[in-house]
């Protein structure tokens, strides 16, 4: 007699997405590009509301660093409205 064969569980890798959404339209349209060649430039762009907008960045940081950058600067230029009591 041979005992039982334990059943493997193999747990799948996490990877960082290719396509962020956007912070204008909200549609996943986002692509974050790296160029490593020209002093570390990033584009980000939008293909849908054609939002783009280009960084300087360090050579540590990756898309979602530059992803978070883009955020950042949308929702900083945006304007707030105050809240008034209501009576």
């Amino acid at each position: 007699m041979g005992r039982r064969r334990k059943k493997v569980v193999r747990i799948p890798k996490k990877r960082l997405p290719k396509f962020f959404s956007c912070p204008v339209c909200g549609k996943e349209t986002v692509r974050v590009e790296i160029n490593q060649d020209e002093g570390c430039k990033a584009i980000a762009q939008c293909s849908s509301c054609s939002l783009s907008e280009e960084f300087q960045i360090k050579q540590a940081q990756g898309t979602v660093d530059v992803y978070c950058m883009l955020t950042d600067r949308v929702y900083s230029t945006l304007k707030r409205t105050p809240i008034t009591k209501l009576k």
